[in-house]
């Protein structure tokens, strides 16, 4: 009872001393660690140069569909929450190389966000695409990431050269379907595929009849320089190498391992199926408790009236 009587005596001041102390600890220590699951999408770009055509809308302006494809991925990005973690590769050819490890979104913002700037068809260190090996080294990063990961490849589907028996994968054993999904980029209609030298300079189109025409930048074509100083174009407009979304195709190849398939579009629905993906890794992170301590202390003072009150409902009553 004593206890009980010298807290009763003393109410005020204490609600004042804890409210300071927990505003003081809102400014030292306004985050705690903790490990938990969390978030982690490893964002992967196909920088062949069939990615170039020009058939996705931003702002209502034509864009190319590498730089749609970094446009959804920044909007990806940005309306993640703080204790997400992102990484960042690039496929060409059959393989893929790894740019970015994880890293936690709201203290690499500006990292994540420059990485995602900088991707360029240029990147390729050669020239096919075929997107059967790309499921199979996406099984080697997955495993050579420190933690598991949402992997979301951006790509139009269109391979060089084309699929056929002699070349086609068996991806039956791929393990990682699950946690898999093509990201669709492109227009449904065909068009043409830009043809730029080595100064990243459009210089046409890419031509049906060289002998490099493949959809994603040619069978042989291993060298940007060799682009220089005056590449092979289109010389008519029914010599143009045309592309479009294979989205049938990605739905055929993703199914064969249990993968998923979403076309990408800038609408807050395609950010949800993407933010609604179970969380596959497990971080310390730091846990926010600021606005916890602020809340508390704003009770605490709205608790220092509480007596008045009292006392006020208590004298109305015997008035």
């Amino acid at each position: 009872m004593r206890a009980f009587d010298w807290v009763k005596q003393h109410y005020e001041p204490l609600c004042y001393g804890l409210a300071l102390t927990l505003l003081a600890l809102a400014l030292v220590k306004p985050e705690i660690q903790l490990r938990q699951q969390v978030p982690h999408y490893l964002l992967i770009a196909d920088v062949s140069q069939s990615m170039n055509a020009e058939d996705e809308r931003v702002n209502q302006q034509a864009v190319s569909r590498l730089a749609y494809s970094q446009h959804l991925m920044k909007q990806l990005v940005q309306r993640a929450s703080c204790g997400t973690y992102f990484s960042l590769g690039i496929f060409a050819s059959d393989n893929i190389a790894m740019l970015q490890t994880p890293l936690e979104v709201c203290k690499n913002l500006d990292v994540i966000t420059d990485g995602i700037d900088h991707l360029e068809w240029r990147m390729a260190w050669k020239g096919n695409s075929r997107l059967s090996f790309a499921v199979h080294a996406a099984t080697h990063v997955y495993d050579a990431l420190n933690q598991p990961a949402q992997i979301l490849f951006f790509t139009d589907g269109d391979e060089a050269p084309r699929v056929n028996v002699t070349i086609k994968q068996d991806l039956s054993g791929v393990q990682i379907g699950e946690f898999f999904t093509f990201i669709g980029v492109g227009g449904a209609e065909k068009v043409a595929i830009p043809r730029y030298n080595s100064a990243n300079k459009r210089v046409g189109d890419w031509p049906v009849s060289d002998n490099n025409n493949a959809g994603a930048v040619g069978v042989t074509y291993a060298d940007p320089s060799q682009d220089e100083p005056d590449p092979p174009v289109a010389y008519a407009e029914y010599d143009r190498m045309l592309s479009q979304l294979e989205e049938d195709y990605l739905k055929s190849l993703a199914g064969e391992f249990k993968g998923s398939y979403l076309k990408g579009t800038d609408q807050p629905a395609f950010y949800q199926a993407l933010a609604a993906k179970p969380a596959t890794a497990s971080f310390v992170t730091d846990y926010p408790l600021r606005a916890f301590y602020l809340l508390l202390a704003l009770l605490l003072l709205l608790a220092t009236y509480v007596p008045d009150l009292r006392l006020r409902k208590t004298t109305a009553i015997n008035d």
